[in-house]
């Protein structure tokens, strides 16, 4: 098996040219060398995502990955690009470097599987005003873990610095991903039917939407990182904001092999938007998704945002997840079924509501009715 190709060596950009051949690259602030002492301490960190199909190796100017057309014998590629917000700043402010990559493919990656193909490999982007070799490492290491569960290949990556532009300490990422699924086996909005039911997966948190609001909040509310509020069980605020987003890949594609193309019509990956703005994008005109708060409890930390920034209802939902990551819409002969094999992978899982025809000319795509199972919420 091929290593993979990764970071080669960083290639940097600055944003001051030099005019005279007294000037350096190392006087405009880049550092060749700590690019490539990064370089060196990702390797092994990479090296776990490695796939069967990868070619070549760790340096070449761009990844290889041969598509295995036994599996794939109408292949349809599926791409998205993403970052990770205003996260990063809470990361940066507890130097804390080492699961915001695991974000950055959640973000990518799960976006890709709603359409039921099989992730294949992610390419990464790394902007920094100065290149701290142990901290790129740790990066790309969360990066590397968040291929290994999503079960993609890091098949390379640019690290890019930027001194003048950006500060010493500051950083930012992107991503983007490729999969595969066959083209009779697309999932989406066509399949969707009245009378199929919404099956919510767990989020393990805030997951990477809704930080420019958390930032107001802690701003206006007097919060600190470190404080430990009652809601959070003994946990830092910092801990609890930096949770890594989950990522559902490998459990949505377990559930299109069992359930098949009868039994698993759509996914909605919940992010910027809400429920109803994510759930919406899965539905065919004419039908409507019934949601039913009563249904699930939102998390703590949602309850405590609510509480110290005074938001209500009308502006979390849009803003935030509220405990629901992912949504698979299904048959309602396969809903019981896919409630258990969730629940046999650890994923907290529920009925959520269910598809039904348009009642009338002006009514919502998505509709949440009642109250949350928290009292006040």
């Amino acid at each position: 098996m091929s290593e993979p190709s990764a970071h080669s060596a960083t290639e940097t950009h600055s944003a001051t040219e030099p005019t005279a051949t007294t000037l350096s690259y190392a006087g405009a602030g880049v550092d060749i060398e700590a690019g490539d002492r990064a370089v060196e301490l990702m390797k092994a960190s990479v090296s776990r995502t490695t796939r069967p199909e990868v070619m070549g190796g760790l340096g070449g100017f761009a990844g290889l990955f041969r598509l295995d057309l036994t599996r794939y014998p109408r292949p349809v590629l599926a791409t998205s690009t993403d970052g990770v917000g205003t996260k990063l700043v809470l990361a940066q402010q507890l130097d804390r470097h080492d699961t915001i990559g695991i974000d950055l493919v959640a973000m990518v990656i799960d976006d890709l599987v709603v359409v039921g193909a099989e992730p294949l490999f992610l390419t990464d982007y790394i902007a920094t005003g100065k290149v701290i070799p142990e901290k790129i490492a740790q990066i790309v290491a969360g990066i590397a873990e968040g291929c290994v569960q999503a079960g993609c290949a890091l098949v390379g990556g640019e690290t890019a610095e930027h001194p003048g532009v950006m500060g010493p300490e500051d950083y930012d990422i992107s991503g983007a991903g490729t999969g595969v699924v066959n083209a009779d086996a697309v999932l989406g909005a066509d399949r969707v039917l009245a009378g199929d039911v919404l099956i919510a997966i767990g989020s393990s948190g805030v997951h990477s939407n809704g930080y420019s609001l958390v930032r107001q909040v802690l701003a206006s509310s007097g919060l600190a990182l470190s404080d430990t509020p009652g809601e959070l069980a003994g946990r830092t605020l910092g801990e609890e904001l930096l949770t890594p987003t989950r990522i559902y890949a490998q459990d949505c594609l377990q559930l299109i092999a069992d359930g098949g193309l009868a039994g698993v019509h759509a996914f909605s990956h919940i992010t910027g938007g809400g429920l109803a703005g994510n759930l919406h994008r899965v539905l065919p005109p004419g039908l409507q998704a019934h949601v039913d708060r009563a249904s699930w409890s939102p998390l703590p930390i949602f309850q405590l945002l609510a509480r110290a920034g005074g938001i209500d209802r009308a502006h979390l939902e849009p803003a935030f997840n509220l405990g629901v990551g992912m949504v698979a819409v299904v048959s309602a002969g396969y809903a019981e079924a896919a409630l258990q094999l969730l629940t046999s992978r650890g994923l907290t899982a529920w009925r959520l509501g269910e598809v039904g025809l348009i009642s009338g000319a002006d009514s919502p795509g998505v509709q949440l009715s009642g109250n949350y199972a928290t009292s006040g919420f």
